[in-house]
């Protein structure tokens, strides 16, 4: 295949996209008016839910004018050779491979962010703000920036510097030692991102004793499962929207709950969200997800293994030499249509287990607590109660709260 015609294969991948998921927001936005389900009346006052369409229709009328922006911005990127300017950028600063390819995607994420920047600050300054979300101060996200800038040179840096070594030595093999490696950072993450990750940006603090933490020993007794950790992150530093999570496995497992779940719900409401996420360790979720993670990077570092090194990727970007960053960059348009199949797999896998783990929670402690608590997070977050159905399919890891409150109330 030529390079021109790979390049309006590129361009068209690229519009078709955008012009799809436009279309799914748009079904979406149209349901943002409908009535509140039967099942779920009581949860917003006619104030609250005027509120709450009010919150959904500027989030969707904000996410318009980003992704026309960014469409443009990509296109005009590829249609005047952006990268080939960025390539030639890279080699004027060096001859090694893996310094051209870490200067050559330094320099694209770094001015990507940079150029979001102010949607981020608008989206958490003035959206998040207006509706009393916000709880970011200016210092938190200029230091959250530039931690994650710190991230994503040390480790980022690393790990594409690794997969392009991986690269000169092996060529076609490549992928085996990536996939091996992205497979140890994995499950390394999963072991260890609440004790070195999640530090650098909140504050987690063992539960304290007292009826909550009570509650809490009973049910684990009672279920005879051994938790010993569980604690509280500040999540009021950034937002007053709850959550509560689990992660690890074997000896480092632990439930998190954030301080605005523990302010928001009753202590039955909040050991239901505990029990819910026993249910997903007890029903070996996290080594279902792991397993299915560690499976789909494999696919795909394989197929990546078979484009990354076409010269005609490569021209078809502007750039006359086979590069492993330029096919890196080829390869992640192509691969786009694989990863929203993959992705759709993924969330109907993951809508499963948030049954499943719902149901571990009505038969081990009380489903009536677990509706009460997502009927209250909900409404403290402006939930959507009325998402179109395709959109759900397409986006949605868990299912609806309506889907939810059936699910407990069979």
């Amino acid at each position: 295949m030529t390079p021109q015609k790979l390049f309006y294969i590129l361009i068209s991948i690229i519009i078709v996209k955008f012009l799809f998921d436009a279309f799914i927001d748009y079904l979406n936005a149209k349901h943002f008016n409908d009535a509140i389900p039967p099942e779920l009346e009581g949860i917003y006052n006619e104030e609250e839910y005027l509120k709450s369409q009010a919150y959904k229709k500027a989030n969707y009328k904000f996410s318009v004018v980003t992704s026309i922006i960014s469409i443009v911005a990509t296109l005009l990127f590829f249609i005047f050779e952006g990268f080939a300017f960025v390539d030639y950028i890279a080699r004027s600063f060096s001859d090694n491979t893996i310094v051209i390819t870490l200067i050559f995607f330094g320099i694209i994420i770094f001015a990507s962010d940079i150029l979001s920047l102010p949607f981020s600050y608008y989206a958490t300054f003035v959206i998040e703000e207006k509706f009393g979300f916000n709880k970011t101060s200016k210092k938190t996200f200029v230091l959250d920036k530039i931690k994650g800038w710190l991230m994503m040179i040390f480790v980022g840096g690393g790990v594409l510097a690794l997969i392009t070594w991986f690269y000169q030595l092996t060529t076609s093999n490549f992928w085996l030692y990536a996939w091996a490696l992205m497979t140890v950072i994995t499950i390394f993450m999963n072991l260890f991102y609440s004790k070195l990750i999640v530090p650098l940006f909140n504050k987690q603090t063992p539960l304290e004793s007292g009826e909550l933490k009570n509650e809490i020993e009973n049910f684990a007794r009672k279920i005879g499962f051994k938790l010993e950790n569980v604690f509280v992150i500040d999540g009021s530093k950034r937002s007053t929207k709850a959550n509560a999570y689990f992660s690890g496995f074997g000896k480092q497992k632990r439930i998190t709950l954030y301080d605005t779940l523990i302010n928001d719900l009753e202590t039955d409401e909040i050991v239901a969200v505990l029990a819910h996420e026993v249910g997903h360790y007890k029903k070996k979720h996290i080594i279902y997800n792991l397993l299915a993670s560690i499976l789909l990077t494999g696919f795909t570092f394989y197929i990546l293994s078979l484009l990354v090194g076409n010269l005609s990727l490569s021209m078809a970007l502007g750039v006359e030499t086979a590069s492993f960053h330029i096919g890196l960059i080829a390869f992640g348009v192509l691969y786009s249509p694989i990863s929203e199949i993959t992705s759709l797999f993924m969330n109907v896998l993951s809508r499963k287990f948030e049954y499943e783990a719902d149901d571990y929670a009505k038969e081990n402690f009380d489903g009536n607590g677990l509706i009460s608590a997502l009927k209250k997070l909900s409404k403290n977050s402006l939930s959507n109660l009325t998402p179109h159905p395709l959109y759900v399919k397409i986006h949605y890891s868990h299912p609806t709260l309506l889907q939810r409150f059936l699910n407990l109330k069979k």
